[in-house]
């Protein structure tokens, strides 16, 4: 859809048909979309889901439509029918008129602030066993683009996580490091907290894995042998210690996530995301505790004779699932039904809240909402899981506890160093100084990364291939922001203001101008979309597409040597819509623009 174009022309063909046919049609049958490159137009109406009310073959509609429509509207130049599609072409003075309204209209592509519902956005997530890694990248850039996408939509947007602080996982790490950690701390070793933690999680399951080797050596299965080993019977100990509040580990474990915690806010700050509101395992599974056991009493959930509360799902088509252990202990599920209750209650005008968690987790999340939905929970419904695929590396999948993960940390680094390197030997930081040249390093590198994780559709797997996502040719942030820096490089080159910028309405705009129109007029409506499915690739895409149309048409377009005065100022403005519009889509994504490079 193209913004004001596409409203008007939607309007006009109601009007069109009703005048036509004696009948109008609901908004929904009106299907604009780009005419094809092969055919002659500008704007196609698929006149298919009108023919039935029209009473007449498509091609029959379509030439009746487009003659009345010609007729009435003196801002479409002429039409064409091929089969059931009508395609119009349209004057010079409607798309200046477009044009110009996107040029004085600030926040290009952004809805009025607060014009739709609000909506709570969760990512990142993290369990503070263990640093982030680029499985948590994905996570992470996705939901925070999402939560831009949705602000700049219209929604209120309450970005959230919830720390997995609690847990046998957690207690994992305590063991290991009382068992071998010789009172160890960041401070100490000058590692980062959330690595020196995460070093435990890995010792653990070295230890545990022993222990099942020997076990099975003495004649018992890998599950006996697991149950049988010492250091996980007092993991399971030190659970229940936790949640019975002995001071001694309670102590411990503050101490431990206290240094999680200041390695993950470093992390954060370096990719440049945040959070409005954190929520905590160890404060929400209380709450789903009491509401576990709420239903067990009103009979939503079953015991049984071990103790253990469950819910059978068999008539919804999943099965049975825990809900409280035998020992009294939470699951994840607990803290979930907790967190879920407690998040609407904090927001009573919440209109949904998005749960950003990989695929692996959607029967979890059909189970939770289902849960919900059980216990009488007003909002079950108004729950959705943004379920994404993995980031798999060329030699497999990744495994926190054996420690085969590709660091966070380190790998925004080595895209930094990257950026650098690459940029040194293109002769991009000529004249630059040494804080300009770490700067440009950051927003290149960074935004190579997120736009890699990022232009993929969430849905699908990927996998992860640093050196191609850095490039400064294809699609990649490197070319976009390469060809946003050549956009602004022109205006500065020729003197012009882009906010001075105005559009001449007798200006006649040649094929390729009328691509780089398209794309950006089109790009409110992709925010939209983009909102509508949880969907950054969608923005991501066309940036790039827009670009790289951008870049074809520099190449084809003197613009700083034009001598035609209406001419250059056309070409001018149209540059400055080009890098306003891929900026603005670009910081959705979290990514930056330089000045220059």
């Amino acid at each position: 859809m193209i913004h004001l174009i596409d409203s008007r022309l939607h309007h006009a063909v109601l009007d069109a048909f009703e005048a036509t046919f004696g009948k109008r049609p609901k908004d929904q049958q009106i299907q604009i979309q780009t005419t094809r490159p092969e055919f002659e137009g500008d704007r196609t109406l698929v006149v298919f889901p009108l023919a039935g009310m029209a009473g007449a073959p498509p091609h029959v509609a379509a030439e009746q439509l487009g003659q009345v429509l010609q007729e009435r509207c003196d801002w479409i130049d002429g039409f064409g029918v091929v089969k059931g599609f009508l395609n119009l072409s349209l004057t010079d003075a409607c798309w200046n008129e477009a044009l110009a309204d996107a040029l004085r209209t600030p926040h290009w592509g952004a809805a009025t602030p607060g014009s739709r519902p609000k909506v709570m956005v969760e990512y990142s997530s993290p369990n503070t066993n263990k640093p982030l890694h680029l499985g948590h990248l994905r996570n992470i850039f996705l939901g925070y683009s999402v939560s831009r996408i949705l602000k700049a939509a219209g929604h209120d947007v309450v970005k959230v996580q919830i720390i997995n602080d609690r847990g046998i996982h957690i207690c994992k790490s305590m063991v290991a490091w009382k068992a071998f950690g010789q009172g160890e701390t960041p401070t100490s070793t000058g590692e980062k907290g959330d690595k020196l933690v995460g070093r435990y999680y890995v010792a653990f399951d070295k230890a545990l894995k022993a222990d099942i080797a020997e076990g099975m050596a003495r004649g018992l299965d890998a599950k006996e042998a697991e149950a049988a080993s010492p250091i996980m019977q007092e993991a399971r100990e030190m659970l229940q210690k936790w949640e019975n509040g002995d001071e001694d580990v309670v102590a411990l474990w503050k101490t431990m996530n206290g240094w999680v915690y200041d390695g993950f806010d470093e992390t954060y700050k370096a990719m440049g995301v945040d959070f409005d509101k954190l929520y905590y395992e160890s404060d929400t599974y209380l709450l789903g505790k009491s509401q576990v056991e709420e239903g067990l009493k009103r009979g939503v959930f079953f015991q049984k004779e071990d103790g253990s509360i469950w819910v059978d799902l068999t008539e919804d088509g999943l099965d049975e699932k825990l809900l409280l252990r035998a020992d009294g202990t939470a699951v994840y599920m607990t803290q979930d039904i907790g967190t879920a209750i407690l998040r609407f209650a904090d927001f009573d005008n919440l209109d949904r809240q998005v749960y950003t968690v990989g695929n692996e987790q959607e029967y979890h999340f059909k189970v939770l909402f289902l849960v919900l939905k059980r216990l009488g929970f007003a909002q079950a419904e108004s729950n959705h899981h943004l379920s994404y695929g993995m980031v798999e590396l060329p030699e497999g999948k990744m495994k926190s506890r054996e420690g085969t993960v590709v660091d966070a940390d380190d790998l925004m680094k080595v895209m930094r160093d990257t950026a650098r390197s690459i940029s040194n030997d293109l002769g991009k930081v000529e004249g630059f100084s040494e804080a300009e040249k770490d700067d440009l390093a950051q927003m290149v590198g960074h935004g190579a990364l997120k736009y890699f994780l990022l232009k993929v559709a969430p849905a699908k797997s990927m996998m992860f291939d640093p050196k191609s996502s850095i490039d400064f040719f294809g699609n990649t942030a490197p070319f976009i922001q390469f060809n946003v820096v050549r956009c602004k490089s022109i205006l500065r080159t020729t003197g012009t203001q882009a906010d001075a910028l105005s559009w001449s309405e007798m200006t006649a705009l040649d094929d390729s101008e009328r691509q780089l129109a398209t794309g950006v007029l089109s790009f409110p409506a992709v925010v939209q979309e983009a909102a509508e499915q949880y969907d950054p690739s969608l923005v991501a895409n066309h940036c790039y597409d827009l670009i790289k149309s951008f870049s074809s048409f520099y190449q084809d377009h003197p613009i700083a040597k034009e001598t035609n005065e209406d001419i250059r100022s056309m070409r001018l403005a149209l540059s400055a819509l080009v890098s306003t519009t891929v900026s603005h889509g670009m910081a959705m994504l979290g990514i930056d623009m330089p000045e220059r490079m």
